[in-house]
């Protein structure tokens, strides 16, 4: 049985290596130019070269994202960067734009490319038609049924991605304009303003300055607002048609975020290659919580059975529970676990560190020092450095998390 890659996101080097260690096969992250997240931390050219030695001491893969819908005035600023992206020998480009993809043939010819989501390939001819351009692999449209995949697997040699995790958008496959239209902020470079979260009224034109609420509750109408996909429970049927990669959303979410994705979807992925196995009920219930726990808004499966009557959250639903990031392990040293704070905790928070080797193990928080020594009642600077008390070594690079509440149904 053949193991798909599990690809996840990276907006900066510390989720890059979250991702990598929590089981990721390779991550995709932009530059600060090109790409279809700008406002993402994104990485320089020496950052890139960094997170490049260190994916590849571990084996696996760093592919950059140059997937805007390009205009004339980009033309002239690409060819320096794709020699750049040449020269740091970088495993993969992912591109949506013909135009971009010529370019990349002549200035980064080494590079293989994979067809962005955003090319909207929904077909086994486009599938060909790029795989004839070159291009290794194409991430399909996120429109598709399984049978669809299926059909398109059986027809064509080029790799297929699919995104089985993370936000969705109200237009197709992320080609939308209501963003430049409401905020001056163009989706299609990198600067979506997210307008499809908005609450909306309705106004009827020969009553104008009233508006009328599409009452869902008491808080407005958010018909535009997508659910997030979650296609955790149809990887074994996706493994068995063939998918040659799994790719999850979500370059401006926390490194909390990646790393229990990661680490779920890694776990889901090995258990069926390996043995067989799609996991029991309780297993599966296990690995949901784990993924609500990260969770902004409901889950959908998408289009992967037809389209479904749930891929709008008209009501924003609350996720109640989620849980907080509150730190990153930097060390451990005689018996005191070394913090970086990233969200106010201290005593009396349940607390638990998420293990790079997929553990997770409960702290009884009853002591907190400062750097100095001096005892805290609570971790309350943007990053500040806090030491806890702990009776075993924590690896380098754990995350501290508050848990969210749990409801026994």
């Amino acid at each position: 049985m053949h193991r798909p890659e599990l690809v996840l996101p990276a907006g900066d080097l510390e989720k890059l290596k979250t991702a990598l260690l929590f089981g990721a096969d390779a991550v995709y992250l932009g530059g600060k130019d090109f790409n279809l997240r700008a406002f993402a931390g994104n990485l320089t050219i020496p950052e890139m070269a960094t997170g490049l030695e260190y994916a590849h001491a571990l084996g696996k893969k760093v592919y950059i994202t140059v997937n805007i819908l390009a205009h004339n005035r980009d033309i002239n600023s690409l060819p320096p960067y794709l020699e750049e992206l040449q020269q740091l020998s970088v495993d993969g480009l992912i591109i949506s734009d013909p135009g971009v993809m010529r370019l990349a043939k002549k200035y980064a010819s080494h590079i293989p490319v994979t067809i962005s989501t955003q090319a909207n390939v929904s077909n086994y001819e486009s599938a060909a038609f790029y795989q004839d351009l070159g291009a290794v692999r194409v991430v399909l449209a996120r429109e598709l049924t399984l049978d669809e995949i299926a059909h398109i697997k059986r027809q064509v040699e080029i790799e297929l991605e699919i995104f089985v995790h993370g936000a969705m958008c109200v237009s197709y496959s992320g080609r939308c304009l209501l963003s430049h239209y409401m905020a001056g902020r163009s989706a299609n470079q990198g600067a979506c303003a997210h307008p499809c979260r908005y609450k909306y009224s309705v106004v009827e034109e020969k009553r104008p300055g009233k508006y009328y609420a599409i009452e869902e509750d008491e808080r407005g109408s958010y018909i535009f607002n997508s659910c997030d996909l979650c296609l955790l429970e149809y990887l074994p049927q996706l493994i068995d048609v063939g998918v040659n990669a799994f790719k999850v959303e979500g370059r401006m979410k926390s490194p909390l975020y990646v790393a229990s994705v990661a680490r779920i979807y890694r776990q889901v992925i090995d258990l069926y290659v390996n043995q067989g196995h799609t996991g029991t009920e309780q297993e599966i219930k296990g690995w949901m919580e784990e993924l609500w726990a990260v969770a902004t808004r409901p889950f959908t499966n998408g289009f992967i059975e037809g389209e479904s009557p749930l891929i709008q959250d008209i009501n924003r639903q609350e996720m109640p529970m989620r849980t907080d990031f509150c730190g990153m392990v930097k060390g451990y040293h005689r018996g005191l676990v070394e913090i970086e704070q990233r969200n106010n905790f201290g005593p009396g928070d349940p607390l638990q560190f998420v293990v790079p080797n997929g553990r997770i193990i409960d702290l009884q928080l009853r002591q907190l020092f400062d750097a100095e020594g001096n005892l805290l009642d609570r971790a309350r600077h943007p990053r500040q450095k806090v030491f806890i008390p702990f009776d075993q070594p924590v690896l380098e690079n754990s995350i501290l998390r508050r848990a969210g509440e749990r409801h026994e149904e």
